[in-house]
Order: structure tokens, then sequence, then C-alpha cells
């Protein structure tokens, strides 16, 4: 059973688990905001996700990215370049207006990932900044992209949306925060450095908070969001229950980064039903 291990590991090491966790949020958007993503849009994010992860995780010293000696992480070089070619053909079929969010995104991720300034480290090094990067990275992709492709308004709603997808994305980074602690440099300042493991925790809890009251402003709130975020706030509460440092070798990799893909999948159930 030794190439079932393998194979797992390789769809964790290669993002490919990440960009389905993308690719859920984006069907939640839809499902929130009550529009239709177009498969063109939906397919670029899941390709273009596996390519841009991988640059970030492997690719920050780009000479050890392009000379990859390793076999194993060939086949990812390999991988990564195929989904960027796929995403490039689907990105054809995309709106002008989503185009310049999609480099404005990238450009974030460019800042996130490379040195900002000559002799300058990147923002990935900058510690608190580096989780609100990414949570608005994120936030942008699932919730602004599919608003802008679809030429739907900046609404109320979808600002709100927008908010409760950086929030999550901000609880959904501190199971890693706190499984990285003993290997960061004191110098990155994660709150986990600055405020210790159980007040971090209890931040997320409090964020957790904010995120399902935030519901209650919105102009529409349907039964099945109700349902949806009620689940997903209690299903993340046990995740900050069960994190700590010394965590079982796919929590935080597999087991946080799914919590998108059961919350889409309730979702989905719901409408469906």
């Amino acid at each position: 059973m030794k190439w079932l291990r393998r194979i797992f590991d390789f769809y964790l090491d290669a993002s490919v688990h990440v960009a389905l966790a993308v690719f859920s949020l984006v069907g939640c958007s839809g499902l929130i905001l009550n529009i239709s993503i177009p498969d063109p849009l939906a397919f670029f994010l899941f390709f273009a996700s596996i390519s841009c992860y991988n640059f970030v995780k492997y690719g920050v010293e780009a000479e050890k990215y392009i000379k990859v000696a390793n076999r194993y992480h060939k086949n990812i070089q390999f991988l990564s370049i195929s989904c960027l070619l796929i995403a490039t053909y689907f990105a054809f079929f995309l709106r002008t207006e989503t185009w310049f969010g999609i480099a404005l995104l990238l450009a974030l991720t460019g800042l996130y990932a490379l040195p900002v300034l000559p002799g300058t480290k990147n923002l990935r090094s900058w510690g608190g900044l580096k989780i609100v990067l990414v949570a608005l990275v994120w936030a942008g992709v699932t919730v602004f992209l599919p608003v802008v492709e679809v030429g739907k308004m900046l609404s109320w709603d979808v600002s709100i949306e927008f908010v409760q997808r950086l929030l999550l994305v901000l609880v959904l980074l501190v199971p890693f925060e706190i499984r990285d602690l003993t290997y960061d440099a004191p110098d990155l300042k994660t709150l986990p450095q600055r405020y210790g493991v159980v007040t971090t925790k209890w931040l997320a809890v409090f964020t957790l908070v904010v995120l399902f009251l935030l519901t209650f402003i919105k102009d529409r709130v349907s039964q099945m969001e109700l349902i949806g975020k009620s689940l997903l706030c209690l299903v993340l509460g046990m995740a900050l229950l069960f994190t700590n440092t010394k965590q079982s070798r796919y929590f935080a990799s597999f087991w946080v980064e799914a919590i998108p893909i059961f919350w889409y999948s309730i979702l989905l159930g719901m409408a469906y039903w």
C-alpha cells in the first residue's frame, strides 16, 4: 500500500488539495451570492492555484525551482507547468475586467513570494502581514473574481461576503501558524510567537464569532447560507480545539484544508435537496 501513500503525499505536496479548496470556495460564493460560476473561471482558478501555490512553496529561490535535481520535485514541476498551460487556455475565455483583477492578485502573490526591494526579504517574512496578505488574495480570488466575471455589481452583500471570506482564511491559517511555531524564526513575529498558542486560539474563536454575526447584517440571508455558516464555524471551532504544536502529519495539510471542501459539499447538498 506504499504506492497509495505516495500518491496521497504527492496530492498534498503538489497543492492539488489546496486547489480543490479554492475551487470549493468559488463554488460557495456562487451558491451564497446566487450567481452561476462560469466553467472557464472555475477551471482557470483550479489549475492556476496549483501553479501559483507550487511556485510560492518551491520557487522562492528561483534557481532551485528551475534546476530541479530531485525526481519527486521534477514531477511537481512538470505538473505545475502543465497546469499553468491549461490555466492560460481557460484565461482566454475570461472577461477583460477579470484579467485586471487577476493581474492585481498576481501582483500581491508576487509580493508575498519575491523580495519587495533589492536586499530585502519578501512579505512572507514580515510576520503578521503575511497572513493578512494571504487572506486578501484568497478572498479576492474566491469572491471578487467570480462577481467581476459575471458582471454583478459590488453590492453590500458582496462586500460582507468578502470580509467574511477574509476572516475565514485568517482562521484557517491559525493551525498552520501554530504547527510551524517550533520551526519559524523568532523575527517572523507570527501570532503564536507574539501572544502564545492559547491566546491565538481565543483570537481565532473571536474572529469566528464575528464572521458568523456578520451574516445577519446582509440584506438577504438564505436558510442554506445560515445553516452552512453555522456548520462551518462549528467545524472550524473543533479544529481549533484540537490544534496544538505537536500535530499529526496530515492534521493541517489535509483535514484543515479540507474544511472549505466540506462547506461546499454541505451547501451543494442543501441547494439540490
